[in-house]
């Protein structure tokens, strides 16, 4: 009896053993990529940015050959003209108005104080002193500077972006046969054609979807501050489009800073009462109806996942992290999925711990 006992003991021993060099190689892999990540940031979100305008692309030129019949080569023209050129709009708004706001931002901060005044009435004298020592700290001009910046770097990146584009699409076709004939076996090939199409699949009906709807609030966005004659409405409606793609936290951001502007701009508190208590309750609509409905449970991440995910791209990236951090969550979702050793993080990373093919499967045997 003893016997049995030593060698289950020793087997334990030895699992354990196994255990901690295979930690030390994750933990080293992992380490080494994330240094990576931060300090191949210059080539790596253009190449990033390019393969998600791709993936926008290749989704609206199938939407047009599916609807218009026309051929192939026609419709990926037409997929990169709209897409490139509505980007290039997005960012020549941003590039002269923010300047604009920028140079004009010391004038917004010494008229806040006296703009925090008029809603003393609404809200208390208490909160009025809260906002007063919190908000008028705040450097509005480095958070301009910050915003510009980004800006200003997509432009500068643009001509670079639209070239990787250009060349993904010409490659568009070949790039399948070539990944048969890398992996040389036909049932790992096939096991790579599965992944790309689960992470074009996701990907497209996350950009797409996320696209629809931003627009769809931008445009109600610009509709109001057009009435209400708030300055640098274009700015504001561009950046309530971008800033949508923030999971959280981008949409809170988005109704903040035109408020503020109203307060400032306006003598009266009525338009900051109307964008705080308008375009926010469009934000919580659409945020907690809209996208879930849209979107459904296609991309099944969990919650805590996207605030970490947020964080993670955004202190690696900055803030064209936070814009990337949901998509890039996706594809190593999706790669995590499809890697036996790695799929138990994956069903972590899960809402329900239902993968995308463990659906099918059930849906297929029902």
């Amino acid at each position: 009896m003893g016997q049995p006992m030593n060698v289950e003991n020793n087997d334990t021993a030895n699992t354990a053993k196994l255990r901690l060099p295979v930690v030390r190689d994750v933990s080293i892999v992992a380490t080494l990529m994330v240094l990576g990540l931060y300090a191949g940031s210059a080539f790596l979100i253009p190449l990033t940015l390019a393969l998600l305008i791709n993936v926008l692309i290749i989704a609206l030129s199938d939407r047009i050959t599916s609807l218009t019949r026309v051929p192939v080569w026609l419709a990926n023209i037409a997929g990169v003209t709209v897409v490139l050129a509505g980007l290039f709009v997005i960012m020549y708004i941003l590039g002269s108005q923010a300047t604009q706001f920028a140079r004009s931002i010391n004038t917004y901060e010494a008229q806040f104080d006296g703009a925090v005044n008029r809603i003393a009435g609404l809200i208390g004298s208490d909160v009025t002193s809260f906002i007063r020592d919190n908000l008028i700290s705040i450097d509005m001009s480095y958070v301009a500077r910050v915003l510009l910046g980004s800006a200003t770097s997509l432009l500068n990146h643009f001509f670079l972006i639209s070239l990787y584009v250009a060349f993904l699409m010409a490659e568009r076709l070949a790039f399948r046969k070539k990944i048969q004939l890398a992996a040389g076996d036909p049932k790992t090939g096939a096991e790579f054609a599965a992944i790309l199409d689960a992470i074009t699949n996701s990907l497209q009906r996350y950009v797409g979807v996320k696209t629809f709807i931003s627009l769809i609030t931008a445009c109600i966005s610009y509709s109001v501050f057009k009435v209400l004659g708030l300055e640098y409405a274009e700015t504001w409606a561009v950046l309530t489009f971008a800033l949508n793609f923030i999971p959280s936290i981008g949409s809170i951001i988005a109704v903040i800073f035109p408020a503020m502007i109203a307060l400032v701009q306006f003598e009266s508190v009525g338009p900051f009462l109307i964008i705080v208590l308008g375009c926010g309750t469009l934000q919580f609509m659409i945020g907690n109806f809209l996208d879930p409905a849209m979107l459904g449970r296609s991309l099944n991440m969990s919650t805590f996942l996207v605030i970490l995910a947020l964080t993670f791209w955004t202190t690696i990236w900055g803030l064209i992290g936070a814009f990337l951090s949901v998509p890039l969550t996706v594809c190593i979702l999706i790669v995590f999925s499809h890697i036996p050793a790695l799929r138990p993080i994956a069903i972590l990373m899960s809402l329900d711990g239902r993968l995308t093919e463990d659906q099918r499967a059930s849906a297929g045997s029902t």
